[in-house]
């Protein structure tokens, strides 16, 4: 038995592959199944079933896709309502994998109502366990992504079943967890392993490390922090069944099309470097830089529904960028443009703004001539800030642009300089005088007049 780790670092998700002999099984896959199908190929594998261990809230599935394409069987949780046709999986229901190996479902309610884990049963022994967004490495997946109103009751199901997986399965079997590698679906920062067995999670995780019940559903309540917005569109999306995966080139777009789609609203996305951006750019256009953030903070940024399209150095980047689109439900670019920016910003206004430091924030600061716009998290905010500036979040940005000060130069900042790369461009875009500073946070603590702690004039 050999197990395949297929890892989308962009949603710090992975998917599986399971190998006995010349037959497969696939544990959540994501929704660009070509690298599945990859595996498959190269191994002359055939493919007998796709488990999910639960609805996904974070990506786009490639389940069905998978299974359309291979004719392998489809297990979901049995109480999952879907819309489509599966095999429903209940506590203890078990499904083979070539000749000795058996994935046996374990309910493991916490991170949704429904999950399961999967136990890999090897010639009788049990040698694995894929568990999803329940027992992550050193933490467990979040609780609170399908109401307020669950939230508490699925955090006490989170740390039983975590329990249960640790007290039923021995020591040597290794984790296979699909969230924690970056995911907001985490709870918490994972523990930065890139393996783990149940032996290793007994001595780290949170869950089993805290003895009481009652204290892990207050730490763990206390820890969570905002998560994309774009989440709430992939649970339905995900149980409707979605469209097969369509990575075909988007229709090219030319420059004086480009403007015309800047002047009716839309997202054009410049996915050049940011101090490149800052430098000279096409007026109007957003930069979200491609890497590994690129898909999370525009789907956490950009209005559900609006088009996009991309513009990039390279076809190369411009293909990167909408695999990762396709794996959050922007299905299909409005169309793209590469070659670089002399290209498709011909004949049209540049803009560009200045980048800089904490350092020169520090300097410039006294002045007074300045308003400082603060795009982190709420809970980041909280934890430190810099006295007197203003508070709105990344997501917010667009929809609170007038809360923006137009009169004094806007100094945008988040904790590394990615999120502040995207709002300084939508700031821009608006016409106001910005500054992206393009820093760590951690360099505010050299200057007495930046940071300060408490979120006393939060906006």
């Amino acid at each position: 038995m050999e197990i395949l780790t297929i890892e989308t670092k962009s949603l710090g998700d992975r998917s599986y592959v399971i190998v006995d002999g010349t037959t497969a099984a696939v544990v959540d896959p994501q929704r660009d199944i070509d690298r599945v199908l990859a595996e498959l190929d190269q191994r002359s594998l055939t493919l007998a079933v796709v488990l999910e261990t639960h609805l996904h809230n974070d990506y786009v599935t490639g389940g069905l896709d998978l299974v359309e394409r291979t004719g392998a069987a489809y297990v979901l949780p049995a109480d999952d309502h879907v819309e489509f046709d599966h095999t429903g999986a209940r506590d203890g229901d078990e499904f083979p994998v070539g000749d000795t190996v058996v994935l046996r479902a374990v309910h493991t309610p916490g991170h949704t109502p429904h999950h399961l884990s999967y136990v890999v049963v090897d010639d009788g022994e049990q040698v694995a366990v894929f568990t999803g967004g329940s027992l992550l490495y050193g933490t467990v997946g979040r609780t609170d992504l399908i109401g307020d109103d669950a939230t508490e009751e699925l955090t006490r199901a989170q740390y039983r079943s975590v329990r249960r997986l640790a007290g039923e399965l021995p020591g040597a079997a290794s984790v296979h967890p699909t969230h924690g590698f970056g995911s907001f679906c985490s709870s918490a920062s994972s523990s930065g392993s890139d393996a783990s067995t149940i032996a290793q999670e007994k001595r780290t995780n949170i869950a089993l490390t805290t003895t009481d019940e009652d204290r892990f559903v207050e730490e763990l309540l206390s820890g969570l922090t905002a998560y994309p917005r774009y989440y709430a569109h992939m649970a339905p999306r995900n149980r409707q069944g979605p469209d097969p995966v369509n990575l075909t080139a988007p229709e090219p777009v030319d420059p004086v099309a480009l403007r015309r789609r800047i002047h009716a609203g839309e997202w054009v996305v410049d996915l050049r470097d940011r101090k490149a951006f800052a430098q000279s750019h096409l007026a109007g256009t957003v930069n979200v830089e491609i890497g590994d953030s690129f898909v999370t903070y525009l789907g956490w940024t950009i209005r559900w529904g609006t088009p996009v399209t991309l513009v990039g150095d390279t076809a190369d980047e411009v293909a990167e960028a909408q695999r990762q689109l396709v794996r959050i439900g922007i299905d299909r670019p409005a169309g793209a443009a590469s070659g670089g920016l002399d290209t498709w910003a011909a004949g049209g206004d540049r803009r560009s703004y200045r980048s800089a430091t904490f350092a020169e924030l520090a300097d410039e600061l006294p002045a007074g001539k300045l308003t400082v716009l603060d795009v982190r998290r709420t809970d980041e905010w909280e934890a430190g800030h810099i006295h007197g500036a203003i508070h709105i979040p990344l997501d917010q940005l667009e929809d609170r642009m007038h809360d923006v000060p137009a009169d004094t130069p806007v100094w945008v900042h988040c904790a590394s300089g990615f999120r502040a790369s995207i709002a300084a461009s939508l700031v821009d875009r608006a016409g106001r005088d910005v500054v992206a500073i393009h820093d760590d946070w951690d360099q505010t603590s050299k200057h007495d007049n930046l940071a300060v702690t408490g979120g006393d004039s939060a906006t």
